[in-house]
Order: structure tokens, then C-alpha cells, then sequence
């Protein structure tokens, strides 16, 4: 079961400290300033770890027969700032250095990591790995050879990490004073900037040396309204693998914290949801989290390699009214999920999984789509170098369709529309249960009054074949996805679209 809640995930964010690890000639380095804008340089000039220890440590893995090895580094420094009542509430500063080590013998993997980069310790973690396997391996000599990533999707210009402390606060400023300003019921308002830089080296038995640089940022608002007793929230956020000058020339904070205050306001007056099987209309944007939790981790191979999921056996067949195409696609440019190479090294790319109603190709890894005999499609991720690659979403896209939104409306007699969301949760089966924060009542073709206290319950094969009309608009939501104990940065895409029939949990 895979569970969302992208409320609690924010919540949890933020600290007050400054978090180190590694050695202490790596902690000199950074308060030097020192870390190379290469990630190639990165591991040899500031670790002192040569290609040459890599082709060492990659021979260590296999040396008890293994098929297949593969070395990840991983650098990353984190900030957070954190605003409430007016004051900088919380500030964090982190950064983490290591290395994993996989090795695959069958279906079996083998996974040992360290955070201290010595040749000793590394082979420590080789040795680890290797020993899934059973037999002697015979000596072999891996001749690493550079590959360059073939796109560059992130905006690498002013980068967040490099950005003063001064005007990142600026930012938060902004984005609290636009929440806590907008209206006399807005109680509570808080801003969060949380961004990274992240090195990745990836070295493997097949010769392949790679690396990639990542940015990433998020700029949250989360506003309180209270009247009467009555007490909401509104939600907003944006960013992505971008740089400092996105929320100058793209979203301004200002903009972040209105949304998040006028969703909190619109919910004092909303109403309870009536509960009962009727049309629904999923809003543009937010709805994403629908396709990426129903409908994308079902189609992730390894539950299908194990026959877990619901779409197991069913590639080939319609699954889905025809006007239903969903895609993967981490070469979207400065999108959350976006990814030059995947945590694996291999190239990114875009991966029709449904179209026009047909199940045509699942979301692989290396290690499934061996088993499964197809072609790894770039979707290998692990939450850092502690954790091993398993097939996982990037930006996740239902395709757009042919009608203009407001004529999707127009088409409800009387139905529900979804607008914004608080989480949900989804079974293997396909089952799934999404608790939404903010909808609205369609009435003879018009939105309404705003509903709250709202779920939406059915199952992905439902939505999918229920699915009549799908808007020419387009919005993203920004995610982060937990599965197996790891999470990852992720965006789902959806446009406006109507499901004919689709049960709705209230209070009326």
C-alpha cells in the first residue's frame, strides 16, 4: 500500500542544525567553500577517489561471482528555512557525503554503503555486497569509460545552494507577509524554502562512468483561516530543478502565499461534501496526484514482475477509454522530477506506458527489466546511497485532450468538483481512497459553492475506463513519493478531465 500525505511530509521539514558527515578533512572543504561545480572532479580532488579505486572496488564486488556491479556517490547539501508569526522559526544547514555499492547475481541483490570515503571502508562495503553470490568469480579488469549525459533539463544558472542567506530569507518573507496580509480571518501563515545541490557519480562493471549535478527547490505557503469557530488551511507550493531567478521572472513568493491564503479563506464558507456515486470533474494541476498514486505506481514493474499488481499480465490489452494516454517523461525541463540520467546512469526518457486506452510499456529499473526481458526506460531512483535503485516515477503526464475546460464543466447536471487535495492512499489491488481539501458543487453546468470534508473512493481500472472528456489545459503537481521506505521528488501532470461516474465519501 503506498500512502501520501503531502501536508505531513512538509510539516516534518526543517530543523536547527547544522548536520555533517564524513571525515574531517571533507568538513574543512566545505567551510572553505571548495566543492568543484563537476561532480567528475568532485569524488577524485575532494575524496581522493581515483578511477582507478573504482575499477579496485568494482573488481571486490564481483569477486564472489556476481553478474553485475555498480558504485553510486552521492554529495548533497541541504538548506531549510522555516516562517511563522513573524519570526524565522527554524533554520537548517546539512550536508551528506557516500557511497553505495550494489551487486546483482538472478533475481538477488546485494547492497553494503558507507559515508567514509577510504579505500578500506569502501571495500568493506564491496565486500558486503558481493557475498549475495555463492561462487568464486574469476578476476576481471573493468576499463571505465566517461559518458557525458546527453540533456541538461536543470537550470544551473544562480543556484539556489550559492544564493546569500539575506536573500533567501527575502523570499520566505515575502511569501509569509503575502499570506498573513490578505485577510483579517488569516490567523496563521507559514513559509518554507527548502533547496539542494547534489553530486552523483555512478561507476559500473559494464565500463560506465557518469555523472550528473541537481538542483532542486521548493517554496511553500501554508495559510490558517478562523471564523467562527470554523478553522481551515490552504495549501500552495512551487519549484522544481530551478534556479534563483525563477520566482523573479516565473512565480513571484507573493503569488505562492495568495494561493495558499485564498484557498484557507474560500474554506470557511465551504460547505459538506454530498456523499453518494455522481459525475466528477478533476481539477487541472493538483488532480496529478490522482494519475501518480492510482494509476502510476500500479504500472511501476517490479509489482508487475511479481504479480502483485493489478495491471500485472495486462500489457497489450485496453485498459482504459481510448482518449486516455499517460506518459513518463523526466526530460520535461526544471520540472521536481526531472532527471538528466536516471540513479542507475542510465539516459532519461520519455515512456508512453498507456495509449489511446492500451497498456503498452511499465516503468523498469535494470534489474526488471532483465527478468522481464524488455529495455530499462531511465526510471532506476534511490532516496540517496543508502538506498538501492528500484523502477520509480519521475513527472508522471496524463496527455492533454481536445476540450476547453469550462466546456467540461458545462456538460454536469449536478457533481463534484475537485479542486485541491490533502493525501490518499491506494492498495495494490487498485483500490484507492483520496480525502480532498477543497471542492466544489457543479450545478446545471456551473461551479457552485465550495464543498469541503470530501473523499473520492473507486478503483484506478474505474477511473481509467470512466474517463469521457479531458480538458486542453495543463498543471503540475509537486510531489514526494514514498515507496519501500524511500522517498524521491516526483510531478504529476493533468489536465481538466471528467469521470462519468465516481463515488464521493461526505458528510451529507
Amino acid at each position: 500500500m503506498h500512502h501520501m500525505n503531502r501536508r505531513d511530509f512538509l510539516l516534518r521539514a526543517g530543523g536547527g542544525a547544522l548536520a555533517l558527515a564524513g571525515s574531517s578533512l571533507w568538513f574543512d572543504r566545505v567551510l572553505a567553500g571548495q566543492v568543484p561545480a563537476s561532480s567528475e572532479e568532485l569524488f577524485a580532488n575532494q575524496f581522493g577517489v581515483s578511477r582507478q579505486d573504482m575499477q579496485k572496488l568494482l573488481g571486490v564486488a564481483l569477486s564472489r561471482g556476481g553478474e553485475f556491479a555498480e558504485l553510486y556517490f552521492q554529495y548533497q547539501l541541504s538548506n531549510s528555512i522555516n516562517m511563522e508569526e513573524d519570526i524565522i522559526k527554524e533554520t537548517s544547514e546539512s550536508a551528506s557525503v557516500g557511497v553505495g555499492i550494489r551487486v546483482l547475481s538472478g533475481e538477488k541483490t546485494g547492497y553494503g554503503y558507507t559515508n567514509d570515503l577510504s579505500f578500506e571502508s569502501m571495500e568493506r562495503a564491496a565486500t558486503t555486497a558481493g557475498a549475495i553470490a555463492n561462487s568464486t568469480g574469476t578476476p576481471i579488469s573493468i576499463d571505465l569509460r566517461v559518458k557525458k549525459p546527453r540533456l541538461q533539463v536543470y537550470d544551473l544558472n544562480r543556484r539556489f545552494n550559492d544564493e546569500k542567506l539575506q536573500d533567501k530569507i527575502a523570499l520566505v518573507r515575502e511569501t509569509h507577509d503575502a499570506i498573513v496580509k490578505h485577510d483579517s480571518h488569516i490567523s496563521k501563515g507559514r513559509a518554507i524554502l527548502a533547496d539542494s545541490i547534489e553530486y552523483i557519480t555512478i561507476a559500473n562493471s559494464e565500463g560506465l562512468i557518469i555523472s550528473d549535478v541537481r538542483p532542486q527547490t521548493r517554496l511553500t505557503g501554508i495559510a490558517i483561516a478562523e471564523k467562527d469557530n470554523v478553522r481551515n488551511s490552504g495549501f500552495s507550493s512551487s519549484g522544481g530543478r530551478v534556479g534563483a531567478g525563477y520566482y523573479a521572472n516565473i512565480l513571484s513568493p507573493r503569488e505562492v502565499g495568495i494561493k495558499a491564503a485564498e484557498e484557507a479563506i474560500t474554506l470557511l464558507s465551504a460547505e459538506d461534501a454530498n456523499a453518494g456515486e455522481q459525475p466528477v470533474v478533476l481539477g487541472v494541476g493538483q488532480s496529478g496526484v490522482m494519475i501518480h498514486e492510482a494509476v502510476g505506481h500500479p504500472l511501476e514493474a517490479d509489482g508487475n514482475r511479481k504479480g502483485t499488481s493489478i495491471m500485472a499480465d495486462r500489457l497489450g490489452k485496453k485498459v482504459a477509454n481510448e482518449i486516455v494516454t499517460i506518459y513518463e517523461d523526466p526530460t520535461l525541463e526544471q520540472l521536481r522530477g526531472s532527471l538528466n540520467i536516471d540513479d542507475e546512469g542510465e539516459s532519461t526518457q520519455k515512456t508512453v506506458l498507456i495509449e489511446n486506452g492500451v497498456l503498452v510499456n511499465y516503468i523498469q529499473d535494470k534489474l526488471s527489466a532483465n527478468l522481464m526481458n524488455m529495455k530499462p526506460t531511465g526510471n532506476g531512483r534511490r532516496e540517496s546511497y543508502k538506498h538501492n535503485p528500484i523502477p520509480r516515477m519521475t513527472n508522471t503526464v496524463l496527455a492533454q485532450g481536445e476540450h476547453d475546460p469550462e466546456e467540461i464543466i458545462s456538460t454536469v447536471k449536478k457533481g463534484f468538483y475537485a479542486k485541491s487535495y490533502q493525501g490518499g492512499q491506494v492498495e495494490d489491488s487498485g483500490k484507492f481512497v483520496f480525502s480532498v481539501n477543497l471542492g466544489y458543487l457543479i450545478e446545471d453546468g456551473k461551479l457552485t459553492k465550495p464543498l469541503k470534508n470530501a473523499t473520492l473512493i473507486g478503483t484506478n481500472v474505474q477511473i481509467l475506463e470512466n474517463v469521457s472528456m479531458i480538458g486542453n489545459d495543463m498543471g503540475y503537481f509537486l510531489g514526494t513519493c514514498g515507496k519501500e521506505g524511500q522517498s524521491v521528488p516526483v510531478t504529476a501532470g493533468t489536465p481538466t478531465m471528467k469521470i462519468d461516474r465516481m463515488t464521493v465519501g461526505g458528510r451529507k
